[in-house]
């Protein structure tokens, strides 16, 4: 009965379930990209008559770099030069094998041999070898130039519309490196990242367990200090943004003055103040950054002091004055009291923010800070009182 249970749960679904956005995101991205590929195809000097310009395996290239654009497989080197190679190995076993089948088998084969050992392997690949294998009449006319156009052309343009989708709807694409400078433009790891592992000893785990085509290694960083957070959490028992939150808010408008929420800022040492309608619904959040920014941005000269470009946002004259709505932020994160703080840790780990607003029927009713969260765990790291 274990045995027949163990099976059917392994026919489940093996990956999480995709928000219905993320689905319409990839969705969406692909049929952009094969429509928008497949019309640059069609302008160059290609034999339409062929039917061999947009080929099939860009729809399944396209689910990679779309849908799974993290993936190793799914990354530049891999589409591209997966694509070429396979192309290349499908055409030269197409015009030397003259079985079908045999020519299909080989041309599959070699190309995941040879993908393998340029480090380029990409699924579609494979397909685009049965591809040409399939098509000798055609192959035999094209010759290598399949290998140009359509393969690398269309390649290369779905890898360009890729890369410009993701940037445009919030994801990364290519993938973030392993040494890539954090948030604060400094060369130390992102908090989270910070395992005491080298980029060496993550590479070497990867191939141990042989993941190293699913994973890549700043992922395998990010998974694992995202662990060991939450298991950091742990040590804090059930404890809810409820808990730890500040209840007596400071608040904006949408209409107060830079100057004025500067004068908060000062007065108060908030490092975020959130902003609110007149009926007292949330809007935004303003943080310190903000301000620092548009200082910069208004600065005359870009080598002026930070002090000298607030001076200059706060004091300067004009008809219209910045206004709070202007500068606040309205896509950052956002809780409920009941949201734990194992959920709130990570977002304050990766730096982007330093305060959260706790939300309740689009109301702010309290807000958790970087402070709340090192008090949470100091109280809880205390050893318990001894009881005489």
């Amino acid at each position: 009965m274990t045995f027949v249970s163990n099976m059917l749960r392994s026919l489940g679904p093996p990956i999480g379930l995709a928000s219905p956005r993320e689905a319409l995101r990839a969705g969406f991205g692909a049929l952009l990209g094969l429509a928008l590929a497949g019309f640059f195809l069609s302008l160059l000097p290609i034999d339409l008559q062929l039917r061999l310009y947009l080929i099939a395996p860009f729809g399944a290239s396209a689910v990679l770099l779309f849908a799974v654009p993290n993936s190793p497989l799914a990354q530049p080197w891999s589409a591209i030069v997966g694509n070429i190679i396979a192309a290349l190995v499908g055409v030269a076993v197409c015009l030397s094998v003259p079985d079908l089948t045999l020519r299909i088998a080989l041309a599959v084969g070699l190309t995941i041999v040879a993908t393998s050992l340029f480090r380029a392997v990409h699924p579609p690949a494979g397909a685009v070898a049965m591809t040409a294998a399939l098509n000798s009449d055609a192959v035999a006319e094209l010759g290598f130039q399949f290998a140009l156009t359509p393969v690398a052309a269309g390649t290369i343009f779905l890898v360009i519309t890729a890369t410009i989708y993701a940037k445009l709807t919030g994801r990364r694409y290519p993938f973030r490196q392993f040494d890539e400078p954090n948030n604060y433009g400094t060369q130390d790891p992102a908090p989270i990242e910070r395992l005491g592992l080298s980029e060496d000893e993550l590479v070497e785990i990867l191939e141990r367990y042989k993941q190293s085509f699913n994973l890549g290694v700043e992922d395998l960083a990010r998974l694992v200090g995202a662990a060991e957070m939450q298991a950091a959490t742990h040590r804090t028992g059930p404890l809810s943004a409820d808990d730890i939150m500040s209840r007596n808010l400071v608040t904006v408008k949408p209409d107060t003055v830079l100057a004025d929420i500067a004068a908060l800022f000062r007065r108060h040492k908030f490092t975020a103040l959130p902003v609110v309608d007149h009926d007292g619904h949330y809007l935004g959040v303003i943080f310190q950054i903000h301000l620092i920014s548009r200082g910069t941005q208004d600065a005359d000269n870009s080598t002026l002091r930070f002090s000298a470009a607030m001076a200059r946002l706060l004091t300067k004259k004009s008809d219209r004055p910045v206004l709070a709505h202007e500068v606040m932020d309205v896509d950052g994160p956002r809780a409920t009291p009941t949201t734990s703080i194992g959920k709130l840790l990570p977002l304050m780990a990766q730096g982007e923010v330093d305060a959260i607003p706790i939300l309740e029927d689009n109301s702010i009713v309290g807000i958790v800070t970087q402070t709340d969260l090192i008090a949470a765990f100091a109280r809880r790291s205390l050893p318990e009182k001894t009881h005489i």
